[in-house]
């Protein structure tokens, strides 16, 4: 199974009034450079059989905005498990569901970052995960080997390839 994390986009950091975090949108900027950004990747993304989202709107901006990068017409599903809070081990929910195939996991920092280092056994990630970043990781389909990290695109960086 392949697995990508992603980090949503950089998003406003003023709160609309009578709102609450979960309403913050993208940035004017994140929302004209992350289709480059992705468009970058489409290589190392391949095709998603599924895209999971985060139900807050940053989240779901990205998602959406990924989705149209890579001409992906499957199901955007939003999950309650991609929180900003959720737990690291929460994640493997979702990909219980899916033993193959490529899966797509947009959601918020810090939750992306450990379930990176999760996945790939580390105690923590090695690298800061900024908005917008991808990290694609191959994850055994059975037995006990550990997952690999396949790559890591940061907005405005050169892809790193393992």
């Amino acid at each position: 199974m392949k697995v990508i994390l992603v980090r949503h986009g950089d998003a406003e950091a003023d709160i609309p009034e009578g709102m609450e975090d979960d309403a913050r949108v993208l940035t004017q900027r994140a929302r004209l450079s992350l289709p480059a950004h992705f468009a970058q990747l489409t290589a190392h993304l391949g095709t998603p059989d599924i895209i999971f989202t985060s139900p807050l709107v940053r989240a779901v901006q990205t998602a959406t905005l990924l989705a149209v990068a890579l001409r992906y017409e499957g199901p955007l599903k939003t999950h309650r498990h991609l929180y900003p809070d959720s737990a690291v081990g929460a994640v493997e929910a979702i990909l219980e569901g899916h033993s193959a195939g490529t899966l797509i996991l947009v959601g918020h920092q810090p939750t992306i970052g450990a379930t990176a280092a999760h996945l790939l056994g580390l105690p923590s990630f090695p690298r800061p995960v900024s908005p917008g970043t991808a990290i694609g990781i191959e994850r055994p389909d059975e037995g006990l080997d550990p997952a690999k990290l396949l790559f890591f695109g940061a907005p405005g960086s050169p892809v790193l390839v393992e």
